[in-house]
């Protein structure tokens, strides 16, 4: 056998026994982590990057079996090249489950389903918003690197950075919607002027945070629609939060009566009618006149609840309690137009005479 194939021999044996190992370290250690998956957060982490760590170790393996290839200088550097750009995918594709795990044992420590889960959708906020953008990164790094290893991309990066005045103008410009959006995710993030799971009012509509991304928020409507907002967008505009500091709200209900509307049997009605709904959480149920027209009054109710959900069916069932009260027992209460007609008198005659 010439010296090439046993070279070659070699090196197969290297790369089957890379492989052979690497998948039996893999399967056995999968296996074990599995069976103390459901009791430690840390061996669910550590099964989560198993995918990963097997080419990994394929990889680290494989480094030996290719200074054994018995070619020229040329093809030994392209095989390390090779090398070098999948070693670093798989650290990329390793650093973005490492951020999934920690993501799923943030999540599994705060779950934000207690009806008190202000703490926990601040934590889970601020690991949604950290982690996407160490997502961005990730990306951005892992590619970047991998790009630069290539002879041609570095110098074209050089010739960038020798012309950087206008390069640099032009790349800032391109970049700025990514970078503004990263920039404040992480202010986001810090501050926290919204949550998950947050009620808010977004250019008129009415919905609850639902997700929060690297770049943009998901607002979830009350008709089940979704709109997408940039993360720009949140700081350098106002918007509602009905959630910040507590999910409990007072509600308005504005009703137009006639004058003679008679208030103390609303106000007793308004009681009754607060005390029997399981919406109402006992802090607040009162009957205001606030404004009178020519023509009417318009009464404000008010009446708590614990969430903004609660508080939407509480005001309806209120609107349509009072209505039915003043529609049975009041109906000379409702509102009215007045009118006076007076009978009209001739005008007098010309004298044609």
């Amino acid at each position: 056998m010439s010296l090439h194939g046993s070279g070659y021999a070699t090196v197969v044996v290297i790369l089957a026994a890379t492989l052979v190992a690497a998948f039996t370290i893999n399967r056995l250690f999968s296996w074990l982590l599995r069976r103390v998956a459901a009791r430690s957060p840390g061996a669910a982490f550590t099964l989560g990057l198993m995918p990963a760590l097997e080419p990994l170790l394929f990889l680290v393996g494989s480094a030996l079996a290719i200074e054994r290839v018995p070619q020229s200088a040329r093809v030994l550097d392209m095989l390390r090249h090779v090398w070098l750009v999948l070693l670093i995918v798989d650290l990329a594709w390793l650093a973005w489950r490492a951020l999934g795990g920690i993501e799923d044992i943030v999540r599994m420590r705060y779950p934000a389903t207690a009806p008190d889960n202000l703490n926990d959708r601040r934590v889970l906020t601020q690991m949604r918003v950290l982690i996407g953008s160490a997502r961005v990164l990730v990306i951005l790094v892992g590619g970047g690197i991998a790009l630069m290893s290539f002879p041609m991309v570095r110098a074209f990066g050089a010739s960038l950075l020798a012309s950087a005045g206008i390069a640099g103008i032009v790349v800032g410009f391109a970049a700025r919607p990514v970078l503004s959006n990263l920039l404040a995710g992480l202010q986001l993030a810090l501050t926290q002027p919204l949550r998950l799971d947050d009620v808010v009012i977004v250019q008129g509509h009415w919905g609850r945070i639902e997700e929060i991304r690297g770049t943009y928020v998901v607002v979830r409507i009350w008709n089940e629609r979704r709109l997408i907002v940039p993360l720009q967008w949140f700081i350098e505009n106002p918007f509602e939060n009905w959630t910040r500091s507590s999910a409990e709200l007072i509600e308005v209900v504005h009703l137009w009566v006639d004058y003679r509307t008679p208030l103390q049997p609303l106000r007793d009605e308004l009681q009754r009618v607060c005390g029997a709904s399981p919406d109402w959480d006992g802090r607040v149920a009162g009957l205001q006149v606030t404004e009178a027209s020519a023509q009417a009054l318009q009464l404000r109710v008010l009446a708590s609840a614990v969430d903004s959900a609660r508080g939407w069916n509480l005001s309806c069932a209120v609107r349509e309690a009072l209505v039915d009260f003043m529609q049975r027992h009041y109906p000379e209460c409702l509102p009215r137009w007045r009118g006076e007609f007076t009978a009209g008198t001739a005008a007098p005659r010309e004298d044609r005479g």
